[in-house]
């Protein structure tokens, strides 16, 4: 079947509740490699966004894809009840890891994606919290779009066909410097931040702390290291620690949500280990299996999960902990232990973001460049070099995905993700395996692309 008509029948049967179209037609693929998509016709599309960091290893890596196929042969499926022993290895090599850097106990419990282990934390912490049902998280965070999840995402679009099951987050501004307030470097704006969150405890009057009992009416407070789908925003070093005493201060639950940023993104297992606080739950899922399998699940210390606390039985999902993702999973963690991704993902990240910075002094729509191991960002602005310019990016990802960029060996393709608070932001999230001739080759592809984007929306022809 042709794509036009693959695309008449979506048009007609399938639900675009789920769907977003980058592009009109949209793009349909037929196969990928390595950094790597390709279309019916074979033109190779570097991607630079790799599912939103869902395979950070490399589309079709070998040696997860081999497991798979070996679970497969063996134990493909069995009813979530019963044990299988990849489900316990996996728990315990990621229960261990926590031991040894936070000497904190804890234990591990899966589901099949990460919306659905963001609903079992709130299931965690509001238990552990005695029903306490408020939370709190942050301007620009994304935690998912069930109903709970969107709860405490602050975009509104996710909640407003279909209302609240349960009480909306009080949302506060995270550091993002770039828009901060002029006159601050980011250190002191991350202090300013934590300030402000500090003094809704100052009186009772501000809403979320009764003095006489010392308690506050908050549960826990949802965090991304960096933010996603906000746009790869970096807070400033300080800011965690400074924000974590403040919570512990006041009895709330810091639940890290490490979706995105999980397994190396940062150039760190957690991202959250870049900013020296250990989190009370931690929420994991996409990359675990290399998009593989819908796998995800989250950490919690011991105090809050222990089985006389959070009872067989609390949660249940038919398809979690099945043997074809925990399988994938054991194997993306041996695989991370056996390879210092560490120092490979820094250096890569270091040599993209220097190719951000010359692209930045080259084009004053480049508002701002920032990253953090191979989670990197791009503002595009108009001419100003602040205002946004989503026109502008939009435009970019059209030609990306038109397949028609000169590339060194014929025609080629780019896809990028966008996000960020005012849509103008190219979140970069390559394969951790990205080499340097692709960043390089990816840098040059995205010079050609703003450079054609703009002179199309100037009304000038296409440079020969």
């Amino acid at each position: 079947m042709g794509a036009a008509d693959l695309l008449a029948d979506e048009a007609r049967y399938c639900s675009f509740g789920d769907t977003v179209h980058y592009v009109e037609p949209p793009k349909v693929f037929a196969s990928c490699a390595g950094s790597y998509l390709f279309d019916a016709r074979g033109v190779p599309y570097l991607d630079l966004q790799m599912w939103y960091s869902a395979v950070n290893f490399g589309y079709a890596n070998e040696r997860l894809s081999a497991v798979m196929k070996r679970q497969l042969d063996t134990l493909p499926q069995l009813a979530s009840q019963y044990l299988h022993p990849t489900k316990i290895e996996l728990a315990k090599t990621i229960a261990e890891d926590a031991l040894r850097k936070w000497d904190r106990k804890g234990r591990v419990h899966f589901n099949v994606g990460g919306s659905q282990s963001i609903e079992d934390s709130l299931k965690l912490v509001r238990n552990a919290s005695e029903g306490r049902s408020l939370m709190f998280a942050f301007e620009g965070g994304y935690h998912g779009r069930t109903l709970a999840a969107s709860a405490i995402t602050s975009s509104y679009r996710y909640r407003r066909r279909f209302g609240h099951f349960g009480d909306r987050a009080q949302f506060v501004p995270f550091p993002y410097h770039f828009r901060g307030p002029k006159g601050m470097d980011k250190e002191e704006y991350g202090e300013q931040c934590v300030r402000d969150f500090a003094r809704l405890f100052e009186t009772e009057y501000h809403g979320v702390w009764d003095a006489k009992a010392k308690q506050c009416e908050y549960a826990a407070f949802y965090v991304e290291p960096v933010q996603g789908t906000g746009g790869y925003v970096i807070p400033p070093k300080n800011f965690f620690t400074g924000l974590k005493k403040v919570l512990d201060q006041h009895g709330v639950l810091l639940v890290v949500d490490e979706i995105q940023m999980g397994f190396f993104r940062t150039g760190k297992l957690w991202g959250i280990e870049h900013f020296g606080v250990v989190p009370d739950v931690l929420v994991f899922g996409k990359a675990l299996t290399n998009g593989l399998n819908p796998l995800a699940g989250l950490w919690a210390r011991e105090e809050l999960i222990n089985p006389t606390v959070f009872p067989p039985g609390s949660t249940h999902s038919t398809f979690a902990s099945n043997p074809l993702g925990t399988a994938v999973g054991l194997e993306t963690m041996k695989m991370l232990a056996e390879t210092d991704y560490e120092t490979m993902v820094m250096a890569s990240g270091a040599h993209f973001l220097e190719g951000l910075r010359d692209l930045q002094r080259r084009h004053a729509e480049i508002g701002d460049v920032d990253g953090l191991g191979l989670a990197l960002r791009a503002e595009i602005c108009e001419a100003d070099g602040f205002t946004p310019n989503k026109r502008l990016v939009d435009r970019m990802v059209e030609i990306g995905l038109s397949g028609d960029l000169d590339g060194p060996d014929g025609k080629i393709g780019l896809v990028l993700d966008i996000g960020g608070y005012y849509k103008n932001v190219i979140t970069f999230a390559p394969s951790l395996h990205i080499t340097g001739e692709e960043i390089d080759l990816g840098l040059s592809l995205l010079d050609q692309l703003l450079r054609r984007a703009r002179r199309e929306l100037a009304g000038l022809p296409r440079s020969p």
